[in-house]
């Protein structure tokens, strides 16, 4: 139930944030700006249209160096299911957090072992949605 919850509360915002830079800090893939409008016919393009249609370089790096802070991990980063303060004495909520931890460090444990697999077969192991690469919660 906990996992469940955090996974659409937290997950999903934190899956796209994490893998941002990998994706967007390559220019091509989402230019910050255009000098010309984008092509309206597919198969229209040319390598020169392509980059009479970039942004320039200094466009191109400011973009690049927002996308780079934004998606940087912060200095005081918690991780998920770790508090930097105890908000909870009663005994209910403990068992439910420490209910919670249990459940993380079961999926963390189950995609470590399915990143070996997938590294003993040459691929690339996926490790953004690992509790363990999750901060608690979202820091600017």
């Amino acid at each position: 139930m906990w996992v469940d919850s955090i996974h659409w509360c937290l997950g999903l915002f934190y899956v796209t944030l994490l893998f941002e830079f990998d994706y967007v800090g390559w220019m091509p893939n989402s230019p910050m700006a255009l000098q010309l409008p984008p092509p309206t016919t597919k198969g229209q393009s040319t390598e020169k249209t392509m980059m009479q249609t970039f942004p320039a370089i200094n466009t191109a790096s400011n973009g690049k160096a927002a996308v780079y802070l934004l998606s940087k991990q912060s200095t005081d980063i918690v991780y998920l299911g770790n508090y930097r303060d105890e908000h909870f004495s009663e005994k209910l909520p403990l068992q439910n957090i420490k209910e919670c931890k249990q459940e993380l460090e079961k999926l963390s444990e189950f995609i470590k072992v399915r990143n070996e697999k997938l590294m003993s077969k040459q691929e690339l192991p996926y490790t953004y949605l690992d509790p363990e690469n999750i901060e608690t919660s979202v820091a600017l």
